[in-house]
C-alpha cells in the first residue's frame, strides 16, 4: 500500500543531471522529516518553501537502496505545462506518472536512426547488480583503453537512471559513452521498448562493447526464483539471439553472511544453470586457494554449454582507485569485498579481450 503525506521543502541538498535532492518537514509528523528525492521530469521544478506530496512508503518499511522519501507532486496551484515532445511511447504506462519519450525505434521508423538487425559479434555483459557497472567497465577500459561502452539499464529494479551516483561518476571518467533505458526504465541518453531493441540501438550508437545491468534496488526474497537480477538470464539469451557475445559476470562473495550468496551466489547458479539457455562465457577472476577451489567446485554443476574463463580483474580495480571513483555493494568496500569486484572486472576483461 502507497503511503504518503503532505510536507515542505526545507532545503536543497544537492542536484544532479535528472534528480533534486531536499530536506522536507512535516508538521504532522516531524519524526519522518528528512531527505526526498524528486525528479524534476515527472514533477516540475522544486524550491524551498513548496508545499509537496511525498511518498514516505519505503522510509516507514525501512528499506535498502529505496529507503528514502520520493516527491509526487508539487502544490502549486495551476500547473505550468512544458510544451509537447516528439516522442510517442509511454513509459511509467497506465499510471498517473505516465509520460511520452522519443525511442530509438521511432527515430529509426522517421529515417533518424538506423538499427542494425544484429550485433555481429559485439560483446555484451550482463551483470546482476548495479554495484557491478563500475569494474565491469573498468575491466573493458583497463584491457581496451579505446573501446566505447554503452550502458543499458532494463526495468528490473530503479525506474530513473538519474537514481544512479554511479552512472554520472563513470561518464565523467570516460568508462561510459553512452546510456540507453528500455522497458519502463527512463531518462537514458537513447530510450527503447524492448531490452533487444536496447542492444541494437547501443550498436548504432557506436558501442565497441554493450553493459547490461539493472540500475539500483535489486529486489530479493531469499527464494530461488524470487530475485529481479534473474532478467540477466534474459539478457545473455538476447544478446546469443543477435549475434553477440554474451559475456555473464559472476556474483561473488566472502564476506556476504548469507550462506545462499557464499562462493558463487545462488542468484549467479540459478541464472547460468536454470535459464540462461544459450552457451555463455562465464568470467572467473583470479583468486588464491581454497577461495578458487570453492568457485570451481560450485560452477562445476553448470552447463557444458558455457565456457568458463579465468581472467585478471586486478587491473580494473587498481583503474578505478587511480581515477578516484570508489564504490561499494550493499555498503561493503572493495577492500571488504574484493572478490565481488574482482569478478566483475574480470567480465569486463573477457569482453574486451574479444575486440579486434
Amino acid at each position: 500500500m502507497l503511503r504518503a503525506r503532505w510536507g515542505v521543502i526545507a532545503a536543497i541538498l544537492s542536484a544532479r543531471a535528472g534528480s533534486i535532492e531536499a530536506r522536507v518537514e512535516f508538521s504532522d509528523a516531524p519524526e519522518e522529516s528528512g531527505p526526498a528525492l524528486a525528479y524534476p521530469e515527472l514533477t516540475g521544478p522544486i524550491a524551498v518553501g513548496d508545499r509537496v506530496l511525498v511518498n514516505t512508503t519505503a522510509v516507514h518499511l525501512r528499506l535498502g537502496t529505496g529507503g528514502l522519501h520520493f516527491i509526487m507532486a508539487v502544490d502549486r496551484g495551476e500547473p505550468s505545462l512544458p510544451p509537447p515532445g516528439p516522442g510517442h511511447i509511454m513509459k511509467l504506462r497506465y499510471t498517473p506518472l505516465q509520460q511520452a519519450v522519443l525511442t530509438a525505434e521511432e527515430r529509426a521508423t522517421a529515417g533518424e536512426l538506423t538499427l542494425p538487425e544484429e550485433l555481429g559479434g559485439t560483446p555484451v555483459v550482463a551483470a546482476e547488480l548495479h554495484s557491478q557497472v563500475a569494474a565491469v567497465a573498468a575491466g573493458i577500459r583497463a584491457t581496451a583503453p579505446a573501446a566505447r561502452v554503452a550502458y543499458v539499464m532494463p526495468d528490473a529494479a530503479a525506474l530513473p537512471l538519474a537514481l544512479s551516483h554511479l552512472i554520472p561518476r563513470l561518464r565523467k571518467a570516460g568508462l561510459i559513452h553512452t546510456t540507453l533505458t528500455c522497458g519502463q526504465s527512463f531518462g537514458g541518453d537513447l530510450e527503447a521498448v524492448s531490452v533487444p531493441s536496447a542492444l541494437v540501438a547501443a550498436k548504432a550508437a557506436g558501442a565497441d562493447v554493450i553493459l547490461v545491468a539493472q540500475g539500483p534496488g535489486n529486489a530479493g526474497t531469499g527464494t530461488p526464483l524470487g530475485f529481479s537480477g534473474i532478467a540477466q538470464a534474459d539478457w545473455l539469451n538476447a544478446a546469443h539471439s543477435l549475434g553477440g557475445v554474451p559475456v555473464a559476470a559472476l556474483r561473488l562473495s566472502f564476506a556476504d553472511a548469507r550462506p545462499r550468496h557464499q562462493g558463487v551466489s545462488h542468484h549467479s547458479l540459478t541464472v547460468l544453470g536454470r535459464f540462461t539457455l544459450c552457451p555463455a562465457v562465464v568470467a572467473v577472476p583470479l583468486l588464491p586457494d581454497p577461495l578458487a577451489r570453492q568457485i570451481g567446485s560450485q560452477l562445476a554443476m553448470l552447463p557444458a554449454r558455457h565456457t568458463i574463463e579465468m581472467h585478471d580483474g586486478e587491473p580494473a580495480l587498481a583503474l578505478l582507485a587511480s581515477l578516484g571513483v570508489a564504490v561499494t555493494t550493499m555498503g561493503r568496500s572493495v577492500e571488504a569485498e574484493r572478490a565481488f569486484f574482482l569478478a566483475a572486472g574480470a567480465a569486463g576483461v573477457a569482453a574486451a579481450r574479444r575486440l579486434g
